[in-house]
Parts: structure tokens; sequence; C-alpha cells
């Protein structure tokens, strides 16, 4: 079976950053750990910020489809955020690097082209316009990140519960209780 190259150059490139907690990740240090020259690495990926790029859109495909495996929206919603949290220790990791502002940036645009997806697959929002389905994305997006910039142990505790209350927010809404102050 031949060798994926990318995907041995993206594992490299992780196991920098989380085993040997690597501060700055270079392409020397990923050349040297999976030992090819750069031009290998050059040949496959322009520089760190599209090998990250790559890596993001790999993990959001497989997301996909394992959430699109599963019995129900809800379900599927659950998949992504465990996928997420496992993650979440190579995003923090990243995110100290020179390369953290840019790799926000691609986690927004993944986290958007999944429920892109969802949506045109699924014929979801069909009686919004292209611009309150760009706005409704924009709101979920930002919702998602901002749990997971503040998700702690207590949140894992309670994934089912989150899950099914996010899952309720995006698909039927949750009202404010009637006569509620302000």
């Amino acid at each position: 079976m031949p060798v994926d190259m990318k995907e041995v150059i993206a594992q490299a490139a992780m196991k920098l950053l989380i085993e040997k907690h690597a501060k700055k990740l270079t392409v020397k240090d990923i050349v040297e750990e999976c030992h090819i020259t750069r031009q290998t690495f050059y040949y496959h990926f322009a520089d760190i910020p599209e090998m990250f790029r790559w890596i993001l859109e790999q993990q959001g495909q497989r997301a996909l489809l394992e959430a699109k495996a599963q019995a129900g929206g809800e379900k599927g919603l659950r998949c992504l955020f465990v996928m997420a949290l496992e993650a979440m220790p190579y995003l923090r990791r990243v995110e100290r690097t020179p390369y953290g502002e840019e790799l926000q940036r691609m986690v927004a645009q993944s986290i958007q082209n999944i429920f892109e997806k969802i949506i045109e697959e699924k014929g979801l929002y069909a009686q919004c316009s292209r611009g309150e389905i760009k706005l409704i994305l924009r709101y979920h997006v930002g919702a998602i990140l901002g749990l997971f910039q503040s998700w702690g142990p207590e949140d894992t505790k309670n994934l089912d519960r989150i899950v099914h209350t996010v899952f309720l927010l995006m698909t039927e809404g949750i009202s404010p209780q009637e006569g509620a102050n302000l």
C-alpha cells in the first residue's frame, strides 16, 4: 500500500507539537521528524499554514462522514463535539505558535464548511435567503467556538446535556420564559 506522504508529514507535525512540546514549529523540525527532505515537504505543502489547512480539511471531512453515519441530528452533533474535543489539545498547542491567529481563522472556516454542507444536504433553512443563512452560520460558528474556548472538565462531564441544549438552540430555538424580567 502506498504511503500517503501528506499524512506522514501531518502526523510528524502533530507529534512535535504534542509529544515533544515544540514551541515553534519549523519545516526543518518536521522534515527531521519524518526523515524526509525539505523538497519533499514543499512538494506536498507550500508552507506550514497550508499543512494546517490540509489537516483541518481532512479532519472536517472525517467529522462530517462520521456525523452523517449517526442516527439523528443530535447524535451527529455529539459526534462533532467529541471529535472537536479530541482535537483540542493539538489546537491549543498550535495556538501558541506563530500560526495561532491564522489557525483560529482556519478552524472557524472548517466548522462553517461542515455546517454549510449539512445545511445544503439536509435542505435546512430553505425559507431563508443566502444572506440570512450566512448570518445564521456565523452565529452558530461563533457560539461553538466560544463554547470550546472556555471548555473545562465540568463541561466534559456534562457533554450530553450541553449537546442537547446546543442542538435545541440550533434547530428549534429556546424561548425565554414568558414575563421574565431582564
